[in-house]
């Protein structure tokens, strides 16, 4: 299944497009995997909703009928990595187009982008910028890969 991580957001700073890279690279070991980024339209509308609606429709322009949805937002469901692994485990083992991850916007996923999502996973009870969500969250697929594999990285 191919893996497909989408984010809202603007300038990388280079010390973390750095780490993108390097996970980027690391993934492309266990699964096909891409990694897309949305303006964000924070700046570029007069209200929120209006925002959300904006990044809503590029999202669902990089969706296909048949993706495994998974939001990535501070409302889900909390995984240790080992559980993380095995829920990876089991949405790799699912039938589908693809496997995709989204990061939302600053704030958050309009209504029609949960509807479509068939979970919500949260990194951490904790706030983090997108930047750095994006890193621990390729940290956390690379560990869940490596986890499956029965390789050493995670311990």
């Amino acid at each position: 299944m191919k893996i497909l991580l989408i984010t809202i957001g603007d300038n990388e700073d280079k010390y973390l497009a750095n780490g993108f890279e390097l996970y980027a690279k690391r993934l492309q070991h266990y699964a096909s995997f891409d990694m897309v980024t949305i303006p964000s339209q924070k700046n570029k509308s007069n209200s929120k909703e209006a925002a959300m609606q904006a990044e809503a429709k590029e999202i669902e322009k990089k969706l296909s009928a048949g993706d495994m949805v998974i939001l990535l937002d501070e409302q889900g469901k909390e995984y240790s990595s080992v559980e993380f692994a095995k829920q990876m485990e089991k949405y790799l083992n699912m039938p589908g187009k693809k496997m995709v991850f989204i990061i939302g916007g600053p704030y958050g996923f309009a209504p029609e982008i949960r509807k479509r999502a068939q979970q919500s996973i949260s990194l951490s009870k904790m706030t983090f910028n997108h930047q750095m969500a994006k890193l621990f969250f390729l940290e956390q697929l690379y560990r869940a890969m490596t986890i499956l594999k029965g390789e050493p990285y995670h311990h």
